[in-house]
């Protein structure tokens, strides 16, 4: 069976969960810099790294996917390290490897993701990027990976390029759409136009990805849903986005005390403005409904948040173990054993 064949025959037979959320979960565990956010983790404390990916794993996801977002050659520019880059490719595709083969039946994907240089006027800088993308995929074919993994373009353009270097690996291609506040993407190019033209060349999941919350990533994945025939990939960030803030970089927060010192709530005072896990379990559902069957959370997921959405759509995971029990809890149980005194205390605690 090829690789490609076996990622589409698993997302024809039911959901696949890819575990997404690094950068924000690594930079609250004190592992990365906020604002930079370059995974530089993957060389300086691979123990740390390889502990998340096997949470999870653990919490139901399928697919072991490399920390290499934002680990291109201009952003590694950016902080002057450009010498690291192949080293932490490699690095994090190597841990990647390593957890997804021990458990089976487990994928590992390379990722490529928006350089943030792409000029849709600017031919070389559309050149500089096709490389920095090449060399990438170049390395996740080399350090054994199953498929492709390219996210959060919000540049029509910069995804087509993405996909098309992505195919000419010869692996499964998974590639998702980012848009911005405005309804199309940043070039001009319409959201759906650019999923249907994605599905053209090839792409064997196209979805969108990051920057907008269930409620406001939905309405855009219904019209995908709709019009295209490949299968379709769903993944939110965990943030009660709103029809007048559709985004996370400017999501208001008017009840804080203490501003962040940069004067917005993206991306370190966000923590008020989470979904609950049951409102993330709630919209992996309705897109199972839908015909999505490739999904999972993105920046600001934790854990939690992939059991949460493998067991809303019907999966068991070896974290299941620790579901919520709530009738052992001491005051809001049931358990014939709590004390009827302390129980009491519930609903004026």
């Amino acid at each position: 069976m090829t690789a490609t064949n076996a990622l589409t025959q698993r997302l024809d037979a039911g959901p696949v969960i890819c575990a997404e959320g690094f950068l924000f979960e690594l930079e609250k565990r004190g592992y990365l810099s906020a604002g930079e956010f370059v995974p530089e983790v993957a060389l300086e404390f691979p123990d740390a790294l390889r502990s998340l990916h096997v949470d999870f794993q653990r919490a139901g996801s399928d697919i072991v996917e490399a920390f290499t977002y934002n680990g291109h050659r201009e952003k590694m520019r950016v902080i002057g390290k450009e010498d690291l880059l192949e080293p932490l490719n490699r690095a994090a595709l190597q841990i990647a490897r390593s957890v997804a083969d021990a458990k089976p039946g487990n994928f590992m994907a390379g990722n490529i993701s928006n350089s943030n240089i792409w000029d849709p006027a600017d031919e070389s800088k559309q050149a500089e990027v096709r490389a920095m993308f090449a060399e990438m995929v170049a390395w996740a074919v080399e350090e054994g990976a199953d498929l492709i993994i390219g996210e959060t373009f919000y540049f029509a353009g910069e995804a087509i390029a993405a996909a098309e270097i992505a195919k000419a690996s010869g692996l499964p291609v998974v590639l998702t759409l980012a848009p911005m506040a405005f309804q199309e993407m940043a070039d001009g190019l319409g959201i759906v136009e650019t999923a249907q033209r994605l599905e053209q060349l090839g792409v064997d999941v196209v979805g969108l990805n990051c920057f907008r919350g269930p409620a406001t990533l939905l309405p855009w994945l219904k019209e995908i849903r709709a019009a295209l025939s490949c299968h379709v990939g769903a993944l939110p960030i965990p943030y009660r986005t709103t029809e007048h803030e559709p985004t996370f970089f400017n999501l208001s927060d008017p009840r804080a005390e203490v501003a962040s010192p940069h004067g917005r709530t993206f991306p370190t005072a966000l923590d008020p403005l989470q979904t609950n896990r049951y409102e993330i379990g709630a919209f992996a559902k309705e897109a199972y409904d839908l015909g999505v069957n490739y999904i999972r959370v993105c920046c600001g997921a934790t854990p939690m948040h992939i059991r949460e959405v493998a067991e809303a759509v019907g999966l068991t995971t070896d974290a299941s173990r620790f579901s919520e029990n709530m009738a052992n809890h001491f005051m809001y149980g049931s358990n014939e054993r709590l004390a009827d005194n302390v129980v009491a205390l519930g609903d004026t605690a």
